[in-house]
């Protein structure tokens, strides 16, 4: 009797939960988009386009301004934890970033694409041991006990 007690108990906590969730369909009427009306599309085009004559005739100093404020209250609306991702964003570069570390890459490449493989070992050997000096006892520990574990195969 117990072995069929359990079961039961189950498939019927299971089905009540579906047919309680199928009864509230608040959630799929509210999601349905209604398409705009051509007198909404109109206005909303016009809008557009005077947001953008009117940034067009901005300074350089203007739109600065402007997207310093935008950041500004964008900031205030955000919770602590949000706050704390955004200024931890670390994938953001703007163009003048990008352009400097772009170009130090080619030049580092060009120079590891000129050195000879006794060149590129002493190099891989030497940034190494650069990496080990870093290290705290306590990571250096760990390095050596993996090490320890891949090499000894």
């Amino acid at each position: 009797m117990k072995q069929l007690f359990i079961p039961l108990c189950a498939g019927t906590l299971a089905f009540g939960g579906a047919l309680a969730l199928a009864d509230d369909t608040t959630l799929i009427n509210e999601m349905t988009m209604k398409p705009l009306t051509q007198e909404q599309s109109a206005k909303l085009r016009t809008e557009r386009d005077a947001a953008k004559t009117q940034w067009g005739k901005m300074t350089p100093d203007e739109k600065a301004a402007m997207k310093k404020n935008a950041q500004q209250k964008r900031q205030g609306e955000l919770n602590a934890m949000e706050r704390i991702g955004q200024n931890d964003d670390m994938t953001e570069m703007t163009k003048s970033e990008t352009a400097p570390a772009k170009t130090e890459r080619q030049a580092a490449e060009a120079k590891w694409a000129k050195m000879t493989p006794d060149e590129k070992n002493a190099a891989r050997k030497a940034a190494q041991q650069k990496r080990q000096n870093e290290l705290n006892a306590i990571e250096r520990a760990g390095q050596r006990d993996d090490m320890g574990r891949y090499l000894s195969y």
